[in-house]
């Protein structure tokens, strides 16, 4: 129970954004290096993949089940499942040649908040955190720039925001979020990993408001109490564990993606696993739909 197990054997490069479509039962994925969307039925072992323009950094649900909103390394997007159009929506700090799009999720007034990484060496923090609302008019969000946005989720109540720069390493919850204020006050780091063997990526929050993060480098996911309390620890028989969700009919079960890339020949003979798809059966802890984006083309 709890334990956290190889369920595809993907070999991803930069496996990320792993999300659950509570409507067709099927998790996807994407592999940042090779532009590739992912999707896995666990009722029937049917796999499927799509091959993108450009990189494929995030991507979100829409109320059309064919219809995905994507965020392409250089631009957002909307794909269709079912014939592969894209239709584009906006071009992305196109004023910084060193960033791309990167962590995003919909918050739960079906917004999609994202943010962008910097690629340059030393990745100095000039990215940003955006969101795109219903009406495709795009925001920049007002919080500090970053170097790898990550760990975008959202409380139960959409009224706050987590997000962390991984090269920083700290989490921060943002009270303010529903109301748009960036008082000193409303701004919490509730977890630091500054000085351990991890970096935080990709978080989802659960049903009671707690918040599982995949640790890179660390081979763990930690499920952590909105104020930042270490809850449990699940640990990932790899060492670069980069997204997690939950998903199932039942929204009890943990999915976790990964990646190979930046490990070494040794490394990777020590770690075959690396880049899979991993699961774990939850026992007592639930999941919350995941939003979807409200806006349309």
């Amino acid at each position: 129970m709890n334990q956290i197990k190889l369920l595809i054997d993907a070999k991803n490069q930069l496996g990320e954004c792993v999300l659950w479509c509570d409507r067709t039962q099927r998790v996807f994925w994407t592999d940042i290096l090779s532009a590739r969307l992912h999707a896995y039925s666990p009722a029937t072992a049917e796999s499927k993949t799509w091959e993108m323009p450009e990189r494929l950094s995030n991507f979100a649900l829409t109320e059309d089940e064919d219809r995905l909103l994507i965020g392409l390394a250089s631009r957002l997007a909307f794909f269709n499942l079912a014939n592969g159009d894209i239709t584009p929506v906006c071009a992305v700090e196109a004023e910084l040649p060193t960033t791309r799009v990167n962590d995003g999720r919909c918050d739960r007034q079906g917004r999609f908040v994202f943010g962008t990484m910097n690629e340059a060496h030393g990745k100095p923090a000039i990215g940003g955190f955006y969101r795109l609302n219903a009406d495709l008019s795009l925001q920049r969000l007002p919080l500090p720039a970053v170097s790898i946005a990550n760990s975008i989720c959202f409380s139960p109540d959409g009224n706050s925001m987590f997000f962390c720069d991984s090269m920083k390493g700290i989490i921060y919850r943002w009270d303010g979020y529903g109301s748009g204020h960036t008082d000193p006050g409303l701004l919490h780091a509730i977890v630091d990993l500054s000085g351990g063997a991890g970096a935080p990526d990709g978080s989802v929050i659960d049903a009671e408001g707690f918040l599982w993060n995949a640790q890179w480098g660390g081979e763990r996911v930690v499920r952590y109490t909105p104020d930042g309390r270490e809850d449990r620890v699940l640990a990932v028989p790899t060492s670069q564990p980069s997204c997690v969700c939950l998903g199932g009919p039942q929204f009890d079960q943990l999915f976790v993606t990964s990646a190979r890339d930046w490990l070494s020949e040794e490394k990777l003979a020590a770690q075959p696993q690396a880049g899979g798809l991993f699961h774990a059966q939850l026992q007592d802890i639930r999941g919350l739909p995941e939003s979807r984006f409200a806006g349309s083309a």
